[in-house]
């Protein structure tokens, strides 16, 4: 069975970092890839080996490097080449193992008709869709009723997807819809689907090996989204029973066997509000949320990775993979949730993450390092353990509260407020919350101000008698450092 000496880790940021802290682990060289921008980013310190490219999607140039510096093999980390047929099949024929399932298998869940399909035929639920010309669109909506989606076949992320709660909608949300995806994927093809009312996101993390072997790991729970994008992850989940996590296991192991597939994948369900669980599409990659599975099932997801891809079989039994505890993640964005959630930039002249025992941080970024415009503004990813879900909870909400950055502003006031919301404390939100709730968790001018006042209150009250006097006898001079009290600077 061959053993890998180098690993070409073909991504950046905190996946690099991630990553490159197993290879260190299992005693195997890291190499990574910087563009220009990167030049002196984190991942580029913590690999033994960091090479300069042109892109980070210049596929040619990332094989070429790995060969060159003596890879065995490729990781593609999650995000730019991960799910990338061509990439996968480039690095095989050029001799190099790609760290994830087979091409076939990314190809036929890249189409998310073609993956309906399949997975349909594996004995999969599905939502009620419709595909076909746009001409007939009006015609195929009406036979799902409303209200629908509009997705992109060949979409993923939220991106080529619209809502559509009437006919008169329709035709603009496909023109919107074609044209997104076209920009984003070079393909403009479209179907249309029954949108559930509000569903919660749930999703298996599913392995396989090259010798027919299939593990399905339980739920994680990622109904936090806002724009279709998740913020906050949990795992597992209060809306899932132990015979509906029974049934979503076997689906995803039916789903392993249905693509002969190898590695490490997600596959995505939407539930309804009567337990009714419906195939979302698969991911052939790495989840950002992977850390959650982690802490909860006891195992390193990318170590198992390596060992699938060197050839060892599974050595972990499905009766064996019980949650234990509970895990919370939250992203960490360089954005302003009171400004239209857009994106901050600057330095980070303080970059200061909590530490305790049931803390992770999984991050691509140091203090002093350069947030840019070129690269996604996630920071970071707070996940915290617990014995059960109010504790994971509270120590996020402990964490996130010492998590100090100074520099660009971040979505970490945001964050509280979700953790701290009676909904999210009982469990009983949906994919639509946050959209539908938006204004309960942004900080209003009037309560910005407020809190402006009383931190002044705070530092110049008159509260000098407290400091005492200065040897002439003179009060002391009010400062904002001496007199805060129970306030601190962050």
């Amino acid at each position: 069975m061959p053993k890998f000496d180098t690993v070409f880790i073909a991504n950046r940021g905190e996946i690099a970092v991630r990553v490159a802290s197993t290879l260190r682990s299992l005693g195997i060289r890291s190499i990574a890839p910087y563009t220009e921008p990167d030049r002196k980013a984190y991942h580029t310190q913590v690999v033994d080996l960091a090479v300069p490219v042109q892109s980070y999607l210049h596929g040619e140039q990332l094989i070429s490097l790995a060969r060159e510096k003596g890879a065995q093999a490729v990781h593609p980390g999650y995000g730019f080449l991960s799910e990338n047929a061509e990439f996968c099949a480039a690095c095989q024929k050029a001799g190099l193992e790609f760290i994830g399932p087979s091409p076939d298998a990314i190809a036929r869940m890249g189409d998310k008709l073609l993956a309906k399909q399949q997975m349909k035929q594996a004995g999969l639920p599905m939502v009620p869709s419709w595909s076909g010309p746009p001409e007939e669109a009006v015609e195929g909506a009406r036979s799902l009723g409303y209200p629908l989606l509009v997705k992109a076949a060949a979409g993923g992320g939220g991106k080529g997807m619209r809502l559509v709660k009437e006919e008169s909608e329709l035709p603009q949300a496909i023109e919107r819809a074609r044209g997104e995806a076209l920009k984003a994927f070079g393909d403009d093809s479209f179907f249309l689907e029954k949108f559930i009312v509000n569903p919660r996101h749930i999703e298996v993390q599913i392995f396989g090996d090259k010798h027919g072997n299939a593990l399905c790991f339980g739920e994680r729970e990622c109904s936090l989204q806002r724009r279709y994008q998740k913020i906050i992850e949990e795992a597992p989940s209060l809306a899932v029973s132990p015979d509906l996590r029974e049934k979503l296991v076997k689906a995803g192991v039916n789903a392993v066997r249905a693509l002969n597939y190898t590695g490490a994948g997600t596959v995505e369900f939407i539930l309804d509000e009567d337990e009714h669980f419906y195939f979302l599409e698969v991911n052939t990659r790495l989840q950002v949320e992977h850390p959650v599975t982690e802490l909860v099932y006891g195992v390193d997801l990318v170590a198992l990775q390596i060992a699938v891809a060197e050839g060892a079989p599974l050595a972990i039994e499905q009766s064996f993979l019980k949650p234990r505890g509970w895990a919370m993640e939250a992203r960490v964005y360089a954005e302003d949730p009171d400004d239209g959630f857009l994106p901050s930039v600057g330095t980070l002249g303080v970059f200061q993450p909590p530490a305790g025992p049931n803390l992770r941080l999984d991050t691509g970024f140091r203090q002093g390092d350069e947030v840019s415009i070129h690269f996604d503004p996630m920071l970071a990813k707070l996940i915290s353990y617990g014995p059960d879900r109010e504790a994971a909870r509270r120590g996020l909400l402990a964490g996130l509260k010492e998590f100090a950055v100074l520099g660009v502003t971040t979505n970490i006031p945001y964050l509280g407020r979700i953790l701290s919301h009676p909904t999210f404390i009982d469990g009983e939100f949906h994919t639509q919350f946050l959209e539908a709730s938006g204004s309960l968790f942004s900080r209003t001018e009037d309560s910005s101000k407020q809190a402006l006042a009383l931190a002044l209150v705070g530092a110049f009250g008159p509260r000098t008698k407290e400091l005492g006097s200065p040897p002439n006898g003179s009060p002391p001079a009010p400062t904002p450092w001496a007199s805060l009290g129970e306030w601190r600077l962050n």
